[in-house]
């Protein structure tokens, strides 16, 4: 389906307000060209060739928009005793900023479809186009956008590595914390020395089609003023089927340890479908997930909801 750069105007605001708060115009088709680069790597599992080389390709696209770029490299320990070298690839835009905005995703993608239909796929990575290249495609167009208009306050995009690497669903021995291994560590480690924020958005499964992004449980308990912020502007742009207003369970994801351990209150827009026994995308950690079921009306949607939250930051 074609995608226009304009949104839809919400049924219940004027579409002369709804123009007031659009201050630049994301557009869905480099955004989803984005994705496309990623799973043309072929699967980004932690310490595969593909994962290196989207990794520098990675840092390359920032520096092109960003006035500073770094990279975090580092080790960490997988739940089954594999050591993955890691890279969390950080975008910085006015970095002398005091006032600051954390965007961020993960980028590595699912070393195993154990969720897949057909058993003999479960141990087979996937291309994780929803799954990890939706978001950081998304964060992407954002920061192209920002090197043309540069927003008035700090803001840091972070891609983090090591997210997917979790012990299998249908193994018996499961590891605490073997999840999200970038955002634990940036967590700990920030990039900036006692860093903060005044707030921080995480974007997980973000392209499918016709997605709808709930009110989760960890946004709102660390991040409810926000949450509403971001889903307000959401409505004001015409985006009401994607960001509806029903609040539902807390899940563990990059977000839960930036709240807990970075103490930045950060919201996660992720898709939920309620009809799934996972409550996410139906082709989650699957083969299915790949660059056929990439939507661009639905990056469209969370991509100028994002710009727009940003932009209107003072």
């Amino acid at each position: 389906m074609s995608c226009s750069n304009q949104p839809k105007n919400s049924k219940s605001e004027p579409a002369e307000i709804v123009e007031k708060i659009i201050p630049a115009s994301f557009d869905a088709d480099s955004a989803f060209s984005y994705v496309k680069k990623q799973t043309d790597f072929g699967p980004r599992v932690s310490n595969s060739p593909a994962n290196k080389q989207c990794a520098f390709w990675l840092e390359s696209s920032l520096k092109r928009f960003a006035p500073e770029v770094k990279v975090q490299s580092f080790d960490a320990k997988a739940y089954n005793g594999t050591i993955l070298h890691l890279k969390n690839i950080i975008g910085i835009f006015n970095p002398a900023a005091e006032k600051r905005i954390l965007l961020c995703s993960h980028w590595d993608s699912r070393p195993y479809a154990d969720n897949d239909p057909d058993i003999a796929n479960h141990r087979k990575p996937i291309d994780g186009a929803n799954d990890g290249a939706s978001g950081v495609g998304v964060l992407l167009e954002i920061a192209r956008q920002f090197s043309l208009k540069s927003p008035s306050i700090g803001v840091d995009i972070v891609f983090f590595d090591g997210e997917d690497y979790g012990s299998p669903q249908d193994e018996q021995c499961q590891v605490e914390d073997d999840w999200c291994l970038g955002s634990q560590y940036w967590s700990r480690n920030p990039h900036v020395p006692a860093y903060s924020a005044r707030f921080g958005i995480l974007l997980d499964m973000v392209g499918a089609p016709s997605a709808t992004f709930t009110k989760e449980g960890v946004s709102m308990y660390y991040a409810p003023d926000y949450v509403n912020r971001v889903w307000h502007i959401a409505s004001q742009l015409g985006y009401d089927s994607y960001f509806v207003n029903d609040e539902t369970a807390a899940i563990i994801d990059d977000h839960s340890y930036i709240n807990d351990l970075r103490q930045v209150p950060t919201l996660d827009i992720i898709h939920h479908d309620a009809t799934t026994q996972s409550t996410f995308y139906k082709y989650w950690h699957t083969l299915g997930d790949n660059i056929e079921g990439i939507d661009k009306q639905t990056l469209m949607a969370v991509g100028q909801t994002v710009l727009t939250t940003v932009y209107q930051e003072k």
